[in-house]
């Protein structure tokens, strides 16, 4: 696929091919690195950065984005074409999508010990995970609190999936996640206090990202991180640190693709009594059965049918 322009330049290029030739001929590829609203920053391929705003009154640009970048000043420049994306993660409702980050391998859920973590918000993004065939990994921090012993057996129905689950006390040490980092571009989510911009910290000392105290009365964290920020830990390896969110719509993953997001599900998937089983109680339906068996848990299926009957109403 080609990269692809912006509208206004697209036309300005069709009427005039002695242009677009002589653009083409000064872009500079490079990654963006950093979103803060409708400016960048993007590392050119070799090795600087440059200040970037795109084209255009609407902005598409994501962190891992490749991209094509005309050179404008010292340090400064425009962008000009995104090249196509091999992965889009994102979030989003009835109105609008955030991006999160393109072209990653992974996604590393990043929850904590204490404050406390909202299982949905975990299933919701292992759903978009899944959604965008991307593998997925889980990281419980804090695991020096007296509140572990409880998070470790609530997400050992995850590690019975298959999903890594990673223990870490992050401010110690991050040597149990680096070698599921190796060879891969992740991206850390999660709420904010769950301590990704520790993790951050440990895993690139330069990158300084700001931390904050848990609010014990609130049982929250403070928002330190305010813009997704990639980080290069080598040659092939590179994580991108986003902002901490309380939500995560799937306004975009379709309700008849939904059961396939649950792992566990898909061994049972097209076994039901009706051909059309929405696994919402109905007679004969093997999702149940499953959960019968033992194969399937009730949390899991709730959280499904959760997601599911939001998906049945905006439709």
């Amino acid at each position: 696929m080609r990269p692809a322009f912006a509208p206004a330049v697209r036309r300005r290029l069709r009427r005039n091919p002695l242009e677009r030739h002589r653009l083409k001929a000064r872009l500079h590829a490079g990654t963006v690195i950093a979103a803060y609203g409708r400016s960048y920053t993007v590392m050119l391929d070799d090795g600087s950065s440059v200040a970037c705003y795109p084209r255009g009154k609407r902005s598409e640009l994501a962190c891992g984005d490749r991209v094509q970048v005309a050179l404008t000043g010292p340090a400064q420049g425009v962008v000009e074409t995104i090249d196509p994306r091999s992965v889009l993660f994102y979030r989003s409702d009835a109105f609008r999508q955030k991006i999160i980050a393109a072209n990653v391998s992974q996604i590393v859920v990043v929850l904590a010990s204490s404050p406390s973590w909202y299982e949905e918000l975990l299933n919701r993004c292992l759903v978009a995970a899944e959604a965008g065939h991307t593998r997925a990994v889980i990281v419980l921090n804090k695991v020096d609190l007296p509140e572990a012993t409880a998070a470790l057996a609530a997400l050992q129905t995850y590690a019975d999936i298959g999903y890594p689950v990673v223990p870490l006390v992050a401010r110690q040490g991050v040597d149990a996640l680096r070698p599921l980092l190796e060879g891969q571009t992740s991206v850390l989510v999660g709420q904010s206090g769950m301590g990704k911009s520790t993790i951050i910290n440990a895993l690139h000392p330069e990158a300084r990202a700001s931390t904050a105290e848990v609010s014990a009365a609130l049982d929250s964290g403070k928002h330190t991180t305010t813009h997704a920020r990639l980080y290069q830990l080598g040659p092939d390896t590179a994580i991108i640190d986003s902002p901490g969110m309380q939500e995560f719509g799937l306004h975009h993953v379709p309700r008849q693709e939904l059961d396939a997001c649950f792992p566990e599900f898909r061994e049972w998937i097209g076994q039901c009594r009706f051909s059309n089983c929405r696994h919402m109680g109905e007679p004969g339906c093997a999702i149940d059965g499953a959960v019968g068996k033992g194969k399937v848990t009730t949390r899991r299926l709730s959280a499904y049918r959760a997601i599911a009957s939001e998906a049945a109403r905006r439709s």
